[in-house]
């Protein structure tokens, strides 16, 4: 954090105003504006946006959301605390993202919702799977956790179906904890509205059951200014992005990120594959660079539903995804985040290629 976040926030403490108030209405004005959409709602957490998502569309028993294998266990447990039905198509092996083709086949009648999701900071092919989800007549909720800013075609992640943002603290624009919906709905926008406030439009008039969904003025006043300097920051990142790609070219069974034609990246993480033919495993790559004092990431280790709480629930359909199992046992996160130096990156190639016996 710096001197704009210290500022922000001492304001806010100075104020006396700590819960929701006009900071997050600024905050919510200036996430509309990134998305290019007419509303953002800001709540507590990405998967509060998730689940509010849901709710507000009136997702519940006897319905599917047909969703990502390969993510974060948030995107999972939404659909689940909304009493749905979670089903899966696997992804694209190059983007990690789900891919349009076998999610044509699992749509069906009972599809109430498709949730892509933005992986590591690249949109999904949203050009292909929205209409695919509107001739199905299904809702599209874009699990955007990780994606602030990046577009598909000139057009923004979460300006496609509802948004949702995380901002917790690892997040290239964060609040600590927090979450953002974003939406051109007015009807939905209302309603999200309400379930973030124990379904009060004012003061003891409740209008429907609600929930405390609502972030604070505190956490509000450390976002701004990080949305106000996301472009630079994510143009630092899309550069270290570029520079480790050219510095880890030709590296035999080390597969680097690419980027989609038409879309942009955030870069939230830069994930390389390490694939069957590599001299090294994927986690004896860990292994080595954190004796060099680097740290590394796997994001995820597993499919989401590979959990005994998941493959033995009567809502979660397992059926096979090899494209994310694979995945799963391939990728690692190098650094990427705006802080590096240039230096930094020659230490990190330098690094992996010494692991390879380059």
């Amino acid at each position: 954090m710096g001197e704009a976040e210290e500022r922000a926030v001492l304001e806010v403490l100075r104020s006396g105003q700590l819960g929701q108030g006009p900071v997050v209405e600024r905050l919510e004005a200036a996430f509309a504006e990134l998305c290019g959409v007419s509303h953002a709602v800001a709540v507590s957490s990405g998967t509060t946006a998730l689940v509010a998502a849901l709710q507000a569309l009136g997702v519940g028993p006897g319905e599917e959301v047909l969703t990502s294998p390969f993510t974060f266990v948030a995107t999972l447990n939404a659909i689940l605390e909304c009493g749905a039905t979670a089903r899966f198509a696997d992804i694209h092996p190059v983007d990690f993202t789900l891919d349009p083709d076998p999610l044509g086949d699992r749509l069906s009648d009972r599809t109430r919702v498709v949730m892509p999701v933005h992986l590591y900071g690249q949109p999904a092919a949203m050009d292909r799977i929205a209409p695919l989800a509107a001739a199905h007549g299904a809702a599209l909720v874009e699990d955007a956790a990780q994606a602030h800013g990046a577009l598909v075609d000139g057009s923004p992640a979460g300006s496609f179906g509802i948004g949702c943002f995380s901002l917790y603290a690892t997040k290239n624009v964060t609040t600590g904890e927090g979450g953002v919906v974003t939406t051109d709905d007015d009807e939905l926008v209302d309603r999200l509205r309400l379930l973030r406030n124990q379904g009060m439009r004012s003061r003891y008039v409740y209008e429907i059951p609600g929930h405390n969904y609502r972030l604070t003025d505190l956490q509000a006043a450390i976002g701004l200014p990080q949305l106000a300097t996301l472009a630079e920051r994510t143009s630092r990142r899309n550069h270290n992005a570029d520079r480790l790609s050219e510095g880890l070219a030709g590296i035999p069974g080390l597969v680097t990120p690419s980027i989609a034609a038409g879309r942009t990246h955030a870069f939230h993480q830069y994930t390389v594959r390490v694939t069957d033919d590599a001299r090294i495993t994927r986690d004896e790559l860990a292994e080595r660079m954190a004796e060099f004092g680097i740290g590394t990431g796997v994001y995820y280790p597993t499919v989401v539903f590979d959990a005994p709480c998941y493959r033995d629930h009567p809502r979660v359909v397992v059926e096979p995804v090899p494209e994310a199992e694979a995945a799963a046992r391939e990728v690692l996160s190098l650094p990427v985040h705006p802080w590096l130096s240039d230096g930094d990156i020659d230490r990190i190639v330098a690094a992996v290629r010494s692991c390879f016996g380059q």
